[in-house]
């Protein structure tokens, strides 16, 4: 074959008038394979779907710690309270946070304020997320400074004040009428385009961080309960999201796991909560949150000690449940329901001296929830009327409030503030470990503090820092 030779100096000219021209084609500062100017009603697809998706896998993080999942593993790390890598669950909200930036940016830019309101309020949801499994983290720098790379880490106390502040900013801009487009109801994948129920989502987001601080002086549960007065009157209010690439990804651990791909495991602190083993009557609910063992019974794993029974292909312990209307293939993820904040009421009233709304909210809000799951009405009002749930208003007490809201949040991460604020007064539950509990439990992933230093590094019998700044008195 004959070779064709090009003199070196043919070869130059060409390559000096091909990157020249690359200009033309190319701009070297962006990412040809991102869209750089996506429509604002997109940015809201994706911001709904993150936010819904990131409550699950912070789920994740907490379901240990509050015990609604065990290992099968004896000593797994996540429910012996040792240091585990949840890197990606940082990476995944951050990565929303940043969207939510860009869409408040473009939405405020093109008058588009009811996109501007969604976005404020789910950035203070994500926000807090993060702030609660992690305290300090960056947030002021993040996203609006230029120094990135080194971003300051903001405490808690600022990051709480600043959530506050974006659901303030969130509800004026969707109280505005002089916007320029509105939600549209398929890119909206919580309320799909209904303005009033994300003004009501935003108040009880807010009734939820005013609640949060109730060891701190200036707790006001009247303030809760004006917020609560403008959120959620019904089951049908509530934020939910049903939008998978495949399934539900609480069905798909369940899936997996009947796949041996081991997880989802209930432990037996909350199987004993409803079984009737801590409490000595049976709780409906559990029937529609998990399936009967093989035995015909509902049992649990024991945090740390793992599978006790027989292979793991029996079936002998309870699992997350295909079955559920809450973690079925085809279930919505739910960043607040109504009876959560129904309890927040029961709570804030009780604790204001208001003790006939209390009952009301408390009792309404187990009954919100059971037919939210679809209990038997008959068997619904049995377990309302049993002596020790209808203990009538001069008797209910925070205890009571705390126990009937562990059920209602299972799976929330928002369960672990719950736990925190009642100090882990649950009957019955049992701590893998001493004291120190609030601050192992904050050395579960790798990021530094304020200070610099990485919790990896700490010693296994040394507390990283004091507790966060709102489960302190």
């Amino acid at each position: 074959m004959k070779k064709i030779k090009i003199p070196l100096m043919w070869i130059a000219f060409f390559a000096i008038n091909l990157c020249a021209g690359c200009s033309d084609y190319f701009d070297l500062d962006e990412n040809p394979n991102l869209v750089q100017d996506p429509p604002v009603n997109a940015l809201l697809s994706t911001a709904t779907h993150k936010a819904a998706v990131n409550m699950q896998q912070f789920g994740l993080i907490t379901s240990y710690y509050t015990q609604y999942l065990a290992s099968p593993s004896a000593s797994g790390a996540a429910d012996t309270y040792q240091v585990t890598d949840d890197s990606y669950q940082w990476n995944t909200v951050y990565y929303a946070m940043a969207d939510l930036y860009d869409m408040i940016q473009k939405a405020e830019g093109t008058a588009a304020y009811l996109h501007a309101g969604v976005a404020k309020v789910l950035m203070a949801y994500q926000l807090g997320l993060v702030a609660d499994v992690w305290g300090p983290v960056p947030y002021t720098d993040a996203f609006y400074g230029t120094n990135t790379l080194t971003p300051t880490y903001d405490n808690e106390e600022s990051l709480y004040n600043q959530s506050l502040a974006l659901i303030e900013e969130g509800l004026n801009d969707l109280g505005r009428s002089d916007y320029a487009s509105e939600l549209d109801a398929a890119s909206d994948l919580m309320h799909h385009g209904n303005v009033d129920d994300w003004i009501k989502t935003a108040y009880g987001l807010r009734a939820r961080l005013l609640n949060k601080i109730t060891k701190k002086a200036d707790y006001d549960p009247n303030a809760v309960l004006a917020a609560l007065d403008q959120a959620y009157t019904s089951n049908e209010d509530e934020s939910s999201m049903n939008v998978f690439l495949g399934v539900n990804p609480w069905a798909q651990i369940a899936i997996s796991n009947a796949s041996n791909l081991l997880g989802g495991w209930l432990s037996d602190n909350f199987v004993n909560h409803l079984n009737g083993v801590t409490y000595g009557f049976e709780d409906p609910r559990i029937a529609k949150i998990t399936d009967k063992t093989v035995n015909g019974n509902y049992v649990g794993t024991r945090n740390g000690q793992g599978n006790v029974g027989g292979p793991n292909t029996v079936h002998d312990e309870s699992y997350i449940s295909v079955n559920s209307p809450l973690t079925a293939e085809t279930a919505p993820l739910v960043i607040m329901t109504y009876a959560e904040l129904k309890f927040i009421e029961a709570e804030a009233a009780l604790r204001a001296g208001d003790n006939s709304r209390a009952y009301d909210a408390y009792l309404t809000g187990i009954r919100a929830h059971m037919d939210k799951l679809g209990v038997a009405a008959a068997d619904r009002d049995a377990y309302i009327q049993h002596s020790a749930v209808s203990v009538g208003a001069a008797n209910l007490s925070l205890a009571l409030i705390f126990k009937e809201k562990y059920v209602v949040t299972y799976l929330n991460p928002e369960a672990w503030n719950d736990m925190r604020r009642n100090d882990y007064q649950y009957k019955d539950f049992r701590m893998p470990l001493n004291a120190y509990l609030n601050n192992f439990i904050r050395r579960v992933a790798y990021p530094a503090d304020e200070r610099g230093r990485n919790s990896s590094n700490v010693p296994a019998d040394q507390p990283l820092d004091t507790p966060l700044w709102w489960d302190q008195p």
